[in-house]
């Protein structure tokens, strides 16, 4: 393969993985839209959408495997082919915790809600942009945006923290509430988890640019 190949292939792999974080972005949406809306199809839609996510981290890693294999990389393309995994892997988790929401829209199924899910949705959405951004900017291996976006996540705690103690009042006024507000307290969970997923991007695209190892997760 000539070096005008391997930068095709390294491309190639971009733009998977752009692909498979846009599903990921769609699963976290419809997710929570599922959530907010009671829509049992749509989270069906979205737990069976996985293998979607779970097929295309395969392709990926078999794409970074023969690149490997065929090839002698240079050190920065070596550094890219690994990133490239690890940035898999990572969105993979990501799309767990949205088939794990989906799951809870299910067991939630037929019941009167406790309270409007307000919250809930606003720390999505800024979940949603931030795997947008951190996408981009490993892409464009922009360590300025991997920075920025933990101030983000800082954010998605704020957000979590409003959450639970808002769920644990409602829940020490009234015991009757304890099942339903524990499975939105795990809602909120997984999506500031998924934050987590999005700083482990940031601090793999700091790696690619700088070849050191952040933990931008303090």
């Amino acid at each position: 393969m000539t070096r005008t190949g391997f930068d095709v292939a390294l491309e190639s792999l971009h733009d998977d993985i752009l692909r498979m974080g846009s599903i990921v972005e769609k699963q976290l949406q419809q997710c929570i839209e599922a959530l907010v809306s009671k829509d049992e199809n749509l989270a069906m839609h979205v737990i069976e959408n996985d293998d979607l996510v779970d097929n295309l981290e395969k392709e990926i890693e078999n794409k970074c495997i023969r690149l490997i294999a065929k090839e002698q990389p240079l050190a920065i393309d070596l550094r890219t082919i690994f990133t490239n995994t690890k940035i898999v892997t990572d969105l993979e988790r990501m799309a767990d915790y949205a088939v794990d929401i989906a799951k809870i829209v299910k067991r939630l199924k037929n019941q009167d809600y406790i309270k409007e899910l307000i919250d809930i949705p606003k720390m999505a959405l800024l979940v949603e942009i931030m795997i947008k951004k951190a996408l981009d900017g490993f892409i464009e291996g922009n360590v300025e945006t991997a920075y920025e976006l933990c101030k983000m996540d800082d954010q998605v705690d704020a957000y979590y923290k409003i959450i639970f103690n808002e769920l644990l009042e409602i829940m020490i006024k009234d015991k009757s509430t304890l099942n339903q507000a524990t499975q939105f307290l795990f809602v909120a969970k997984n999506l500031e988890r998924i934050g987590d997923h999005v700083t482990n991007i940031c601090e793999w695209t700091v790696y690619l640019v700088t070849g050191e190892l952040v933990d931008l997760n303090d």
